[in-house]
């Protein structure tokens, strides 16, 4: 199943400075997601500074045990304000009659 998770950078307490050294490992551990096939896109956010990501999991634990892991969720730097899981749109199928 595919779920989306959006996380957002703790602004209000973190300065860039403070998110400038964790982002070696952060990109680090995204790209070993990406690799082992829990994450299937990343995006950054528009609306403010975070992520975005597409993620095939089994169930929503398992997507926030992969967050987990990531050095900005374990600095408690970045926050998760959305897991949720995605169905495929009926809409493009075709129509009954």
């Amino acid at each position: 199943m595919q779920f989306i998770a959006l996380l957002r950078r703790r602004t209000e307490k973190f300065a860039d400075t403070d998110f400038a050294p964790v982002l070696p490992d952060e990109g680090e551990q995204r790209r070993r997601l990406y690799a082992e096939g829990h994450i299937r896109q990343i995006w950054n956010r528009t609306d403010q500074p975070g992520t975005a990501f597409l993620f095939e999991a089994a169930d929503d634990a398992e997507v926030r045990q992969d967050l987990a892991t990531l050095p900005l969720v374990k600095t408690e730097m970045m926050e998760i304000t959305a897991v949720t899981g995605l169905a495929p749109y009926p809409g493009f199928g075709p129509t009954r009659k």
